[in-house]
């Protein structure tokens, strides 16, 4: 009997952490070919910025445009690395040098000087009805 106000309290709680949470809509521009994927990371912090993703998502890529969804985001402050993995192995390649290969972009068109933006550069808000945004490889 003393179980029941505890179940209808976490799903009470469970019912408030879902109307908080938004989606993210990305709109990947400037994609040259149909051939592999898009590979989105999405971070939740400076702390976690491009090491700890938050959330991914991998679509297919299509020459052109490409729409990605990212679904049940909490309201607050991320950022969101992506790139078209156009060989399909499943990672950013790089050159000789370290530098990416392969087409990429970060959240606000951020880009760095000498390595990749800052997560204060990359910075965004989803609200709880959520959010959306454009980039453009390069």
């Amino acid at each position: 009997m003393k179980l029941f106000p505890h179940a209808s309290c976490l799903a009470l709680l469970l019912s408030c952490a879902a109307a908080h949470a938004g989606d993210l809509a990305i709109r990947v521009d400037d994609v040259k070919s149909s051939e592999g994927s898009i590979m989105v990371a999405v971070y939740d912090s400076a702390d976690s910025f491009l090491k700890r993703p938050a959330k991914v998502a991998r679509v297919p890529a299509s020459a052109g445009a490409v729409d990605v969804l990212i679904k049940d985001l909490p309201a607050g402050d991320y950022g969101f690395a992506l790139f078209h993995d156009a060989n399909g192995n499943g990672k950013m390649d790089r050159n000789l040098m370290g530098i990416p290969s392969e087409a990429h972009a970060f959240s606000n068109n951020a880009f760095g000087h000498m390595g990749p933006p800052s997560f204060e550069q990359t910075r965004f808000s989803v609200a709880a009805g959520g959010a959306s945004a454009t980039v453009s490889l390069r």
